[in-house]
């Protein structure tokens, strides 16, 4: 049997989860030295109160070797293909963590078929693409076209976002403390991408909330193919009047053919912090793979 499988830094809703019979592999977050599993253990509500306290001592690792052994062991006795979507590995080292994994299946089960495909994507946009090659599965689309349709649709989503506060950028080394505390006293945001190489960007920075929210509105118009023809996905640190404003803003200027709309899990608010929202979408048509979707 053919499947697909993937991580929780995909942040799919629970609801998109369950409806497809989707095996998300938890990543694990620690909090006060105390071991957690993404979207298992420890849900979003929770983990963002916890977060909000400053005195808490929060951090996350990647997926362990150990970690995907466990997940990928029952497949390789079951004799299933499968294609695991993992993290991007400009952010984390899930990749890396995958293989050897899969290294040591194989000694034991080496007819196992596994493709790992990193796939430079983070959050809803790692969803979008997640939920993109699932109904090409269940439309009866080969592991062939669908491991060339992740690499097709890879080369062609945008990841758009900003933050409510820099502190948690500061904390976790991707913004200077120097640099940071003065575009936080200027109530500076910085515009953000996920670029081609899976790594986190800065392309812009603008002064005040609402304007940070509109500009992710901006770029999406400027970059999206034919938004009134695809699904725009939206994600967000439970702060749900930011996210209003932006799906209203969206409304009016894009006015996309569909939403899919998700909070933002551990695996990234730890890094982010409450009020992280992103917009993320495909450059391109689905001409190529119509067949199939």
């Amino acid at each position: 049997m053919l499947r697909i499988i993937t991580d929780s830094a995909s942040d799919l809703p629970k609801q998109y989860v369950q409806d497809h019979k989707l095996h998300v592999i938890p990543t694990p977050v620690v909090i006060d030295e105390v071991d957690y599993l993404d979207g298992k253990t420890i849900q979003t509500a929770e983990f963002y109160n916890i977060l909000d306290d400053t005195k808490r001592d929060i951090r996350t690792y990647h997926i362990n070797p150990a970690m995907f052994e466990d997940a990928f062991l029952p497949y390789a006795e079951a004799g299933d293909s499968i294609i695991y979507l993992c993290f991007s590995t400009g952010i984390a080292g899930t990749f890396n963590a995958a293989n050897i994994a899969k290294a040591n299946i194989l000694e034991k089960y080496p007819d196992f078929d596994l493709t790992i495909i990193d796939s430079k994507c983070a959050s809803i946009g790692f969803g979008l693409l997640v939920s993109k090659l699932v109904t090409m599965l269940e439309n009866g689309a080969p592991k062939e076209i669908l491991i060339e349709a992740a690499d097709y649709y890879i080369s062609h989503v945008h990841h758009v976002f900003t933050v409510h506060t820099l502190a948690y950028l500061i904390k976790g080394g991707r913004l200077s403390k120097f640099k940071g505390t003065i575009a936080e006293t200027l109530d500076m945001k910085p515009i953000l991408i996920v670029d081609k190489s899976g790594s986190l960007q800065v392309i812009k920075t603008v002064r005040g909330h609402k304007k940070s929210l509109k500009a992710l509105v901006d770029y999406t118009k400027e970059n999206v193919y034919d938004a009134s023809d695809q699904t725009i996905a939206f994600c967000h640190g439970e702060d749900e009047k930011a996210l209003s404003f932006v799906l209203d803003l969206s409304d009016e200027l894009l006015r996309p053919k569909d939403k899919l709309i998700s909070t933002v899990g551990c695996a990234i608010g730890a890094h982010t912090g409450r009020g992280v929202i992103g917009i993320c979408f495909f450059d391109t048509s689905d001409d190529k793979y119509k067949e199939y979707l």
